[in-house]
């Protein structure tokens, strides 16, 4: 087999969910925009509703669409965080999607392209990305806490600092918009929800924590990636490897060829400086990463297995980020379309 295996821990996922939506008096909901942060929505969307939650968040009416077909009728709630753009209607309509509005606009066109159907208000509290002013929100409070909204919320910039001045400073703000709303209310992210429980509210909405990444570092890990051999060489001492020639041997050397590159998500500010693993041995990468191969050092292994793992026990996410210079979001959201995605725990189905 010449594809690299892509490992989703399913049970992973919804333990996660489990230890972060207990760690507060808020409900807790669970946000699976880009497709689970690249992982899956239609399998890691219901693994999350058979764990308990019902409050749902994608980025694109779109996601929503294909969420509710993964997820069917039933209790769950799917709000799209990019609120009703020009053209979403009919989605939000059909699959019975729940926007969370940003601008007047939006809300002209809510009430005018679905009267009655069900919306929230993300509200902008110093982040400046998206959601309501707080000026536009005080001229338009009234008419729209008149029209029922299912959940007022804001974001957090900076809830992966706790000691950043601008938490408080947003709760602040949060605090002094929602008042006496009557309306349930959402700040915390992961990080927020890791800030404490003044910062909770009504719901949290776990994004990164559920995948394994921090700044949830309690978090069971959830993915692992194994890379295949499809190539043993010997290089001589003074011979180069890759693109540009950016690597050469110091010493006569065994090295393998793996069937993945930039391509496939492994980024290519890793050349020259990602670790692999044949079980417990690291191995390092040499050269460039190229589309579709990458090269390694094996010359220190007594065999040669026929893959090396990437992302696994020696190894996580946010650990190849750091090598990367990004952050775990990046790594995961880039994972490639050519993996043969493997999902352990439980299907579907909901069987073993």
């Amino acid at each position: 087999m010449s594809r690299a295996a892509l490992t989703i821990d399913l049970d992973a996922i919804a333990a996660n969910w489990r230890v972060l939506a207990a760690m507060g008096r808020a409900e807790a909901g669970a946000v699976v925009k880009a497709d689970a942060y690249g992982l899956g929505a239609a399998k890691v969307g219901p693994a999350l509703a058979r764990a308990g939650a019902r409050r749902f968040f994608v980025a694109l009416a779109e996601e929503g669409a294909d969420l509710r077909a993964a997820l069917g009728r039933g209790p769950e709630e799917i709000y799209v965080l990019s609120g009703h753009m020009a053209g979403d209607a009919s989605l939000l309509r059909e699959a019975a999607l729940i926007p969370l509005l940003n601008t007047p606009e939006q809300w002209t066109r809510h009430r005018e392209a679905l009267p009655g159907h069900p919306f929230g208000v993300q509200l902008d509290t110093g982040m400046h990305r998206l959601g309501l002013e707080a000026k536009d929100f005080r001229a338009l409070r009234s008419e729209m806490l008149a029209a029922g909204p299912r959940l007022l919320q804001s974001h957090l910039a900076c809830a992966d600092e706790p000691g950043h001045p601008a938490n408080a400073r947003q709760l602040a703000r949060f605090r002094d918009l929602t008042a006496d709303a009557g309306v349930p209310c959402s700040l915390a992210a992961t990080g927020g929800i890791l800030l404490g429980p003044e910062y909770h509210f009504d719901l949290t909405r776990p994004g990164i924590g559920l995948y394994g990444g921090r700044p949830f570092t309690a978090a069971r890990a959830v993915v692992r990636l194994d890379l295949p051999v499809i190539q043993r060489r010997r290089v001589a001492a003074g011979e180069s490897v890759g693109y540009g020639c950016t690597w050469t041997a110091g010493r006569d050397t065994r090295t393998v060829t793996l069937a993945a590159g930039y391509a496939d998500g492994i980024l290519r500010s890793l050349s020259g400086r990602a670790t692999l693993w044949a079980g417990d041995v690291p191995c390092p990468l040499v050269g460039r990463v190229s589309m579709d191969l990458l090269t390694v050092d094996v010359t220190h292994l007594a065999a040669v297995p026929d893959h090396l793992t990437l992302v696994g026990p020696h190894q996580g996410i946010d650990d190849l980020a750091d090598a990367a210079g990004t952050i775990g979001y990046e790594v995961l959201t880039s994972l490639g379309a050519r993996y043969a995605r493997r999902y352990s725990g439980r299907d579907e189905t909901g069987q073993a």
